[in-house]
């Protein structure tokens, strides 16, 4: 009967080490397969100029999930960054073609913006205590009305004619704004380089500075943290002016890639960076909000959608693909956090 009940044991702990594997690595194995099954089955997938484009494309998308990031980080929600990217690449935009601004007030003055935008997120969530959903779906309608509003429902481009007054907008795209979303240092494109100083800082900022433990701290148990003698709300309102901020930047990056200022442009990239940022939870068995894991996240996004597009797969079919990812992500989070 003991050697029953051993091998038993023996057999469980055996089930549970293969679990925490896949737990742990499981993301990271998927990544890896897919790569391998789009080089093999793709004559062109596996170049430079391929992983450049992939790369290229990921770093909107990082950006992006790295906002929402830091906002689950303290708990929270915000739905508000894709409307906050569309409408810092708007400003950026207006500011130089419209009123002939040097791209340095094109780069800051939207980035203040993003900040001010998370500022008044937090201050939605802890003053008026509307939920962080709600809150910051309300300033994702709200923004998303003052970029239309603000040039009359057209994009913001070279040469554009202006709306209502007549002729031609006086200013242009400036080349070192350009720079941010085109250029290339070597044959690296600055986008990625962007993405992985900022990936870098971010890691460093939650892991290693007493702000970002805080924040963990704060999103784990808010009352906990309360009694610890943290300040829980103001560490709320510094994740929410990080996430506009990087929104934002995000925002630049995308305005500066296309070459013009879409005012609904950032739309499409909120919910490959929600994905990004879930899937990032699974990585390494990390189990919480993280930036390495949000950007193997967007990598994996990334990929899917380059490799299914290579393929010729039906553009209206491809979300059915990214969201069984999705759920294999969370499965292995949540199952985990339940043991």
């Amino acid at each position: 009967m003991k050697q029953e009940l051993s091998a038993n044991q023996a057999a469980t702990k055996q089930k549970f080490n293969v679990f925490d594997f896949l737990y742990k690595y499981g993301t990271v194995i998927v990544i890896i397969g897919t790569v391998l099954f789009f080089a093999l089955t793709l004559n062109n997938f596996f170049t430079f100029s391929n992983i450049s484009n992939v790369f290229r494309s990921v770093s909107i998308v990082t950006l992006i999930a790295l906002a929402i990031t830091m906002s689950l980080t303290v708990g929270g929600f915000d739905l508000s960054v894709g409307a906050t990217a569309g409408f810092a690449s708007v400003i950026a935009a207006k500011m130089m073609v419209m009123w002939e601004m040097p791209a340095s007030y094109a780069i800051i003055v939207p980035l203040v913006v993003g900040m001010v935008i998370g500022g008044l997120n937090a201050f939605l969530i802890i003053k008026i205590k509307i939920s962080d959903m709600l809150a910051t779906l309300s300033m994702m309608f709200v923004l998303t009305g003052v970029s239309i509003t603000f040039q009359s429902g057209s994009a913001i481009y070279n040469f554009m004619p202006i709306p209502i007054v007549g002729g031609i907008a006086p200013g242009l795209m400036q080349r070192a704004f350009l720079y941010i979303g085109q250029g290339t240092v070597g044959r690296i494109p600055v986008p990625v380089i962007l993405m992985l100083v900022v990936v870098a800082i971010a890691h460093v900022f939650l892991n290693y500075t007493k702000y970002g433990r805080y924040m963990y701290m704060t999103g784990g148990n808010k009352e906990a943290a309360k009694l610890s003698g943290i300040p829980v709300n103001k560490y709320v309102i510094l994740a929410y002016i990080l996430s506009g901020f990087l929104a934002a930047l995000g925002g630049l990056v995308l305005g500066a890639r296309l070459g013009s200022g879409e005012v609904n442009a950032g739309a499409p990239y909120l919910m490959d960076a929600v994905a990004a940022a879930y899937i990032g939870y699974s990585v390494l068995g990390i189990g919480k909000p993280n930036a390495l894991g949000t950007l193997l996240g967007a990598l994996l996004m990334g990929i899917l959608l380059n490799g299914l597009v290579m393929m010729d797969f039906p553009y209206y079919s491809q979300d059915i693909v990214k969201g069984i990812v999705l759920i294999f992500a969370l499965g292995l989070t949540y199952y985990k956090r339940k043991e």
